[in-house]
């Protein structure tokens, strides 16, 4: 039985395979945009993933598409009453299904551009990559904040490149050029190694981003705040539950952690992050004397928290979640796939960090 690959058999190269497949299906996409614009671009690609962007974008309730059109609604009453398609700010389980899907695409890109670069063999790449999960949800708190002020700093549609899921491209393309510019520096000889510089660039990107943010609520007559207390109950919690579920595991099912080691910890923290800050952010923002409660981004907090009346089942959630995805991570995926694995690491570790790290600086600077 033939072992060949798919790009073996058609006598090219998988890095050809790859943008051919992606190429052909946006092709097919865009034609069936073209043939069928009402049912194909109005009623999906629109409606669920471009439209809640440019809702969003101009601080509309809604978006609404009549004819080749688009038009902002600033009242709930007027989007409950308009015909669709109607595209509301945030996502919806249409979008997130298309969204995930996107991941896979990407991820398999990814591969195959890591192969070529000759990194990421071993979970130090992976940890060089953290502060850029941070800094994706700080640089979409910039937009939150941006979006509450009187004078926008950044008009549509530039604001756009910082709204979900636009801003997963931005953020992606940010790392890729920190990364790319790193190893031609390592092979040309500039550098000594490539983790650490990329661990740099990160943080640097963070204190910019972050600094943004701490100047604005130190600025004369804005609506960005700090507080302080707010930061500081989410990361004492976040270490808290983080460090119960590493050792409770590590405890009663140590097997889960035997392809991780020390990287499942922070696996554990992401998630633990997002599931904290919505607690804090959805329940507790009033106890702590920072203003209103926030309101969930996300269908899937938003859903729970109708459910249970509460947002500490999400918490929960989100820590199963994560000692889940880390029992997958056997010592033999490392040993057989070793990019392919540091590649989902750092994908189970974005979903969790980047919406934690946006959760947790909103409620912190009351936005």
């Amino acid at each position: 039985m033939s072992t060949s690959s798919l790009a073996d058999r058609l006598g090219t190269s998988p890095e050809r395979a790859y943008l051919g497949a992606v190429a052909a299906a946006a092709l097919a996409l865009a034609a069936g945009a073209l043939a069928f614009p009402e049912a194909v671009y109005d009623g999906f690609l629109w409606h669920y993933f471009w439209g809640p962007v440019q809702a969003d974008a101009n601080s509309a309730v809604c978006a609404i598409r009549p004819g080749s059109s688009v038009e902002y609604l600033y009242s709930s009453a007027e989007c409950a009453a308009a015909a669709e398609p109607v595209a509301y700010p945030g996502y919806t389980l249409v979008s997130e299904a298309g969204y995930v899907v996107t991941l896979l695409v990407a991820l398999s890109g990814v591969v195959l551009l890591l192969q070529r670069l000759d990194i990421a063999r071993t979970t130090d790449f992976f940890l060089a990559l953290v502060p850029y999960f941070f800094f994706g949800g700080a640089l979409r708190v910039v937009e939150d904040a941006d979006n509450a002020m009187e004078a926008s700093l950044f008009g549509y549609p530039l604001n756009t490149l910082l709204i979900s899921p636009i801003i997963y491209f931005t953020v992606f393309a940010i790392t890729l050029a920190a990364v790319v510019a790193v190893v031609s520096l390592h092979r040309n000889g500039a550098l000594a190694s490539t983790e650490r510089p990329i661990l740099w660039i990160g943080v640097a990107l963070n204190v910019v981003t972050v600094g943004f943010l701490v100047a604005l609520a130190l600025a004369p007559d804005t609506v960005v705040t700090f507080y302080a207390q707010v930061i500081g109950v989410i990361l004492l919690g976040t270490a808290v539950t983080t460090a119960a579920t590493w050792y409770a595991t590590k405890a009663a099912i140590p097997w889960v952690h035997s392809g991780t080691g020390a990287a499942g910890a922070v696996v554990i923290g992401a998630h633990a992050l997002d599931g904290v800050a919505n607690v804090v952010g959805l329940d507790y923002m009033v106890a702590l004397g920072a203003g209103p409660n926030l309101v969930p981004k996300h269908p899937v907090n938003q859903f729970i928290v109708d459910t249970a009346g509460a947002a500490w089942p999400f918490l929960v959630v989100k820590l199963v979640a994560a000692v889940f995805v880390l029992a997958i991570f056997e010592e033999e995926l490392f040993e057989e796939s070793p990019r392919y694995a540091v590649l989902l690491l750092i994908a189970v570790t974005a979903v969790g960090m980047g919406p934690g790290t946006r959760d947790m600086l909103r409620a912190t600077f009351g936005i």
